[in-house]
């Protein structure tokens, strides 16, 4: 009696320690939130970062060497075509102008003595002594010694000051503006050395000046969304000077070669951009273009929140629900996504229930029984 008395003690504590272990296990229970798909319109954009600059921008440089006397203008006036940016004043090479003078000297001594040979035949075939050929070499003779005098005269004058007799001064020593626009940089000061522009030299810079009524966007983009650029393609630039303000713009070029640049492969693109009255653009400003790759109305979507990809084949897929809790899982192909939503191409209609499968909540009746306890 007493065995089966502790067998019944022993049975019911069983019973009681089973009945504990399945309320703890009901209370380990969660509960998934879902979704349902729906339809928008998306938008797949590309960012390239670059600059807003003159479409048309110059550099003025001196047409010849020397000190730079005076500048007329300051940085940020505007001028037209022709006006006078800069005077030059020359500072004739030692070397230069000796080898001038001594061509002077030589030329005149030429010249002279042609003169005396003229004079003579002139006198000797005025008196029938010598033939006409005769005396009209002497003066072509004389005639060409004037000319090399003349030049060799001018060159002088050109080392010593710039400019010789019947130029003008402003041939070389004034510097003016070779388009109208806006001065954006004078690099240089009064009293400055100047270097003219010639095959061995790029020059000294004067002045920058550009046209700031036509104005370009200029960046660059990865290789992977270049194929998808066309000329044409209407874009946004939004540039850091102005908060929330886009400014209009066409893509009108697009570079055929590309630049390596830390590991990845970029190509150059330029567009017009439309300028707005009240605003002013500087050359230079920092901007982002915002380029619409590729655009779907409608489409069935889902955030992109919802989906988990497979360890082994790395295909996408969801868990749609079949009854209460129980969820199945379910491959889908994706079409083009803007970071947020994604568009699904198969396996899922609009009423379908997809598991939010890092969102979930513990079931209703085990809060109850926490608070109980």
């Amino acid at each position: 009696m007493k065995k089966i008395i502790t067998f019944s003690v022993l049975g019911a504590a069983l019973i009681a320690v089973l009945i504990w272990f399945g309320k703890k296990n009901q209370k380990s229970a969660i509960t998934y939130e879902t979704e349902t798909p729906f339809k928008t319109n998306i938008v797949r954009k590309s960012v390239a970062t670059g600059t807003v600059i003159p479409l048309e921008e110059i550099e003025i440089k001196p047409k010849i060497s020397g000190i730079v006397d005076k500048i007329f203008v300051e940085e940020g006036a505007k001028v037209q075509k022709g006006d006078l940016i800069a005077t030059v004043r020359v500072v004739p090479n030692v070397q230069n102008l000796n080898s001038a003078q001594s061509n002077v000297r030589s030329a005149r001594l030429q010249r002279d003595n042609a003169k005396i040979l003229f004079d003579r035949n002139k006198t000797l075939f005025n008196k029938g002594v010598i033939p006409r050929q005769e005396f009209e070499t002497a003066e072509l003779n004389y005639n060409n010694s004037k000319e090399q005098y003349n030049n060799a005269t001018s060159n002088l004058q050109i080392i010593k000051k710039g400019a010789a007799s019947g130029m003008g001064r402003t041939a070389n020593t004034n510097i003016r503006a070779e388009i109208s626009g806006t001065v954006l940089e004078i690099p240089i000061r009064e009293g400055s050395s100047v270097i003219e522009s010639n095959t061995f030299s790029p020059g000294t810079t004067v002045a920058v000046i550009a046209d700031m009524s036509k104005m370009i966007f200029e960046g660059k983009v990865d290789e992977s969304e270049v194929g998808k650029l066309v000329k044409g393609t209407k874009i946004d630039i939004e540039l850091g000077a102005f908060q929330d303000k886009f400014f209009p713009a066409e893509l009108n070029f697009i570079a055929p070669k590309g630049t390596e640049e830390q590991g990845a492969v970029q190509f150059k693109i330029k567009a017009d951009v439309t300028l707005e009255e009240g605003y002013y653009l500087r050359a230079g400003y920092s901007a982002n273009a915002n380029i619409v790759l590729e655009k779907k109305d409608s489409v069935l979507s889902i955030r992109e929140a919802l989906l988990r990809f497979d360890k082994k084949t790395d295909k996408p897929y969801v868990e749609i629900e079949t009854e209460d809790q129980k969820f199945v899982k379910r491959e889908i192909k994706l079409g083009i996504s803007d970071g947020i939503n994604v568009e699904v191409l198969d396996s899922i209609q609009e009423g379908d229930k997809i598991k939010i499968w890092n969102k979930a909540t513990k079931k209703k009746e085990d809060k109850e029984d926490d608070a109980e306890e």
